[in-house]
């Protein structure tokens, strides 16, 4: 049965274009093609981001936080309480004034010492600016490195300035090296992001970063396997490009440099709308959607391929409308303010956008 679902799963017809099968995707004569076993070897790659991401964080990360006057918060720790440590744990971090009254009488404790119990063990939990720039710092570093490394290995290629030649000679197009590292590296790296996310600061767009991270693995082992890889290095290049900026604007958030902390959103703002509202769909999409089907007839693969660009395209609509809502805000949100607190307002609501990615209009300053 096993077997048969193997077969099923790869099947030419599903995955390749018409009269294409496995075989011809076969190395042979100094071609070489990606194949789905090799992207094994992102698993304990992907453990080993994780390793390095602790020795970063601790020796690089955390004298950087120091150096910029970054210190761990100390929170007064909530008494022991086994009745109201099972309520926090198993029902609410949050409870009612009935489930409050009713605790109050389970702990022989009054109602304001449960409230102040309860208010002391959600700053407990709740992540500290130090650990806050680590992770930043972490991500920073990657997708630096990762933009100029996508750079270095696209920019002598004819289908970085031309997406039509995506799809020349496809699917016998030869895997570089270069493409190689690229997509393992990047694969590796949000696999170690979904490994880390139980203790991880958790944000507001918590589900729709982790929708993210799952389909941006699938689309890249997807093109892999079928060999899209000219079309998958473009998508990487184009999404590593604004998340740069994103996190050294987080960087400067916590480090209190409010002033390029605010100009690097401005900038990250405009670099956002580009690639991803701009290059990504009227480009890559559009090269994905339009050009292939002047190659070979449309099939599942292709569908299937378009179907989680367009997932990835809506994430990125989902974070325009945020954005965008944090800029308007910031522009026409504090008109009735004097100056003074209209500075301080918008400096808190930009901050508070970078911290978390929320709604700013339900943020109370």
């Amino acid at each position: 049965m096993f077997e048969t679902l193997y077969e099923w799963f790869w099947w030419d017809r599903i995955w390749l274009p018409v009269n294409l099968t496995w075989a011809d995707l076969e190395d042979r004569e100094g071609w070489v093609y990606a194949k789905a076993s090799h992207l094994y070897v992102t698993i304990p790659y992907a453990v080993a981001f994780l390793v390095i991401r602790y020795l970063f964080e601790k020796l690089v990360a955390a004298p950087l936080a120091a150096s910029a006057g970054i210190k761990q918060k100390v929170h007064l720790r909530a008494a022991d309480s086994p009745v109201l440590e099972l309520y926090y744990t198993s029902r609410s971090r949050n409870p009612g004034q009935a489930d409050i009254d009713g605790l109050s009488k389970k702990s022989s404790l009054s109602v304001r010492q449960v409230e102040r119990w309860f208010r002391r063990r959600r700053n407990q939990d709740r992540p500290g600016v130090l650990k806050k720039f680590r992770e930043a710092s972490w991500r920073f570093t990657f997708y630096l490195l990762a933009f100029f490394g996508g750079i270095v290995a696209l920019y002598d290629k004819e289908w970085f300035y031309d997406t039509r030649e995506v799809w020349t000679g496809f699917p016998k197009q030869s895997m570089l090296d270069s493409q190689y590292w690229y997509y393992i590296l990047e694969m590796s790296f949000y696999g170690s992001l979904l490994f880390s996310v139980a203790f991880d600061v958790k944000r507001k767009d918590f589900k729709e970063q982790i929708i993210h991270h799952l389909a941006t693995l699938v689309l890249l082992g997807f093109s892999w396997c079928v060999n899209y890889i000219r079309i998958g290095t473009l998508v990487m290049l184009v999404h590593d490009a604004s998340d740069v900026l994103l996190e050294s604007a987080k960087l400067f958030n916590y480090a209190k440099w409010e002033k390029t902390c605010n100009a690097l959103f401005v900038v990250f703002a405009i670099v956002f709308m580009v690639t991803r509202l701009i290059i990504f769909p009227f480009w890559l999409i559009h090269c994905t959607w339009v050009y292939p089907v002047d190659h070979y007839p449309p099939f599942f693969g292709y569908y299937f391929f378009n179907v989680m660009l367009v997932i990835l395209l809506f994430l990125h609509i989902f974070w325009a409308y945020l954005i965008l809502r944090m800029v308007r805000k910031f522009l026409f949100g504090t008109c009735l303010w004097d100056k003074k607190k209209k500075k301080k307002r918008e400096v808190k609501l930009l901050l508070v956008w970078l911290d978390s990615a929320e709604d700013a209009e339900n943020i109370n300053v």
